[in-house]
């Protein structure tokens, strides 16, 4: 049974008007009810408020057995289908679907659907493989940094926690060197994604650092790894099968942090780049004989990062 929607429906066993807090809970309440005694699903529509909670009262979400939230950027033709509750299962599993002239269709490979409009190298880009739910997934994160223009510098994420690319931008600024008090900072995830891994906190920095320095990474290179205070790289779960799904989509060379055990035996055509710190990736991907002709400082480096 389809019910389109919760806030249309009403009872006569309450006298307050449909779409009322009332009316949408004990409404909920009869149809929980029919459907668990008549073993028949239920699959009930609810309009969202400008925040993006269901409208009406927030009970609703702790009655019913799943809820799902089927959303995406208004002016893309991708729709990502995620799960915020589930009594069943898990509530990391999306999936991804792709409008067209029938209606949604589902997107099998949306690895390669998120980076099939990515055409060469370009500045401020960088690809990360996360996880979403049990399946990797290559994602694109683009950065661009611009001079203030108001009192205070702005850092605006988009797809991401706004708190994690502040920390991220005061890593860049005082540990690795790169002078981002007197820049704003945007940060966008393309196709509408929402990364709440800290895998890709390598990628974001990175990403950052090519637009600051105008020069983009090789098309060919996936970037991950979480970046620490004090401005290490630190481990991430699953990186076998995350390097396995950037492998079969031809890209040849990855970044990962030192510390990492992986068996590369089953993952073939890609290089390995291993890095301890943040300071010693910039330094790799971004040759100190380049790095001119924007006026930043390139700050003395930790012992053992010259040899990198």
């Amino acid at each position: 049974v389809l019910v389109d929607s919760i806030q249309t429906l009403y009872t006569d066993a309450s006298t307050s008007a449909p779409g009322s807090v009332t009316q949408i809970r004990e409404g909920t309440r009869l149809l929980m009810g029919w459907a668990k005694a008549n073993r028949i699903p239920v699959i009930i529509a609810g309009h969202v408020t400008k925040e993006g909670d269901v409208a009406g009262p927030r009970v609703l979400e702790h009655m019913v057995d799943v809820v799902l939230y089927l959303d995406g950027d208004r002016m893309s033709e991708l729709r990502i289908l995620r799960s915020e509750k589930n009594r069943f299962g898990s509530t990391d599993e999306v999936a991804l679907f792709r409008m067209e002239g029938n209606g949604l269709v589902e997107v099998s490979d949306p690895s390669n659907q998120m980076l099939s409009q990515r055409k060469g190298s370009i500045v401020g880009s960088v690809v990360t493989p996360v996880l979403q739910g049990t399946r990797p997934m290559l994602v694109e994160i683009q950065a661009l940094t611009a001079p203030v223009v108001g009192p205070t510098p702005r850092r605006v994420a988009n797809g991401m926690d706004g708190n994690r690319l502040v920390l991220l931008a005061t890593v860049l600024s005082r540990r690795a060197g790169i002078p981002l008090g007197s820049q704003d900072v945007i940060v966008n995830v393309t196709g509408g994604f929402r990364v709440g891994d800290t895998s890709a906190d390598l990628a974001t920095a990175l990403a950052i650092v090519s637009c600051f320095k105008d020069q983009p990474l090789e098309q060919d290179i996936v970037v991950l790894g979480e970046v620490g205070l004090g401005g290490e790289i630190r481990l991430v779960s699953q990186l076998g099968r995350r390097l396995q799904e950037a492998a079969r989509l031809g890209l040849r060379r990855a970044v990962i942090p030192e510390a990492a055990e992986v068996d590369l035996s089953d993952i073939k055509g890609i290089d390995i780049i291993p890095v301890s710190t943040l300071m010693q990736a910039i330094l790799i991907l971004f040759p100190r004989a380049r790095s001119a002709g924007r006026g930043e400082r390139i700050p003395a480096t930790a012992e053992g990062e010259d040899e990198a």
